[in-house]
């Protein structure tokens, strides 16, 4: 049974594909900020399957490093990694962002999922097998108004990407990414700093992705044979063209 490490597991994507995986059998480790919601996901899906929970905050360098050391034994060997943690905030022209946000999203996106990969990477070097799904997004293949820096996130981590992939190539160690666009999730409200209202007019008019079809996604490249790496996958919904071209009803 493999065990896999999913950050950002309490919500959206990670709480969808933590659910879909857990009816698979995989062993989860499941991280996040929030203790209470960790708890009731132990209680949901540990019927299902063995769950270990770690709070973090991905931003904590520290911390992160002393959480996945203190994994028992029974969950020390990380099979997969799927660094799905990840935020936008605000949506302004790049003269008038916020300061705090464009540290949020630079934190979080980019060295929150460096830190996670720098503590689990050297175990799978060490084996000489393993699997890194890094969550990306269309905004890390274009950049569109007001996006600037979430856009500029995506794009360093689509870049990570490859950077891993190259340097681990020694050690059999396989690493992809996925790339979702529009996906109804709790990310315009964070983006919109809990704008109900306006995040969810975000997702009115068309039919757009489900957290579900992402998880599922995930599930089909880590379980490609050993010799296959998904490398790279942009999904999006069907009336999505782009991240500026969308067909509304």
């Amino acid at each position: 049974m493999k065990t896999v490490l999913i950050t950002g597991a309490t919500s959206g994507i990670g709480l969808a594909t933590a659910k879909m995986l857990a009816t698979e059998s995989y062993k989860l480790i499941l991280c996040g900020r929030n203790t209470e919601k960790l708890v009731e996901l132990k209680q949901q899906l540990g019927n299902q399957t063995n769950i270990y929970t770690l709070e973090f905050d991905v931003r904590d360098k520290k911390v992160v490093s002393e959480k996945i050391q203190s994994l028992p034994a029974d969950f020390k060997q990380i099979d997969v990694l799927i660094n799905n943690a990840g935020n936008a905030h605000g949506l302004d022209p790049i003269d008038k962002g916020s300061l705090e946000d464009w540290d949020a999203m630079m934190d979080i996106n980019v060295k929150g999922l460096l830190y996670v990969s720098h503590a689990v990477i050297p175990q799978m070097r060490e084996r000489k097998s393993g699997h890194i799904i890094n969550i990306g997004s269309t905004a890390g293949k274009e950049v569109y108004p007001n996006g600037n820096v979430y856009c500029g996130s995506k794009h360093a981590v689509d870049a990570i990407t490859t950077g891993m992939r190259l340097d681990l190539n020694p050690y059999s160690i396989r690493v992809g990414a996925v790339n979702p666009g529009l996906v109804h999730t709790n990310f315009s409200e964070v983006r919109f700093k809990g704008d109900s209202d306006r995040a969810e007019k975000v997702y009115q008019g068309y039919q757009p992705l489900e957290p579900e079809d992402v998880a599922d996604v995930i599930l089909f490249a880590i379980t490609r044979p050993p010799h296959v790496n998904i490398a790279d996958l942009t999904v999006m919904c069907t009336a999505q063209a782009s991240s500026t071209v969308l067909k509304k009803d």
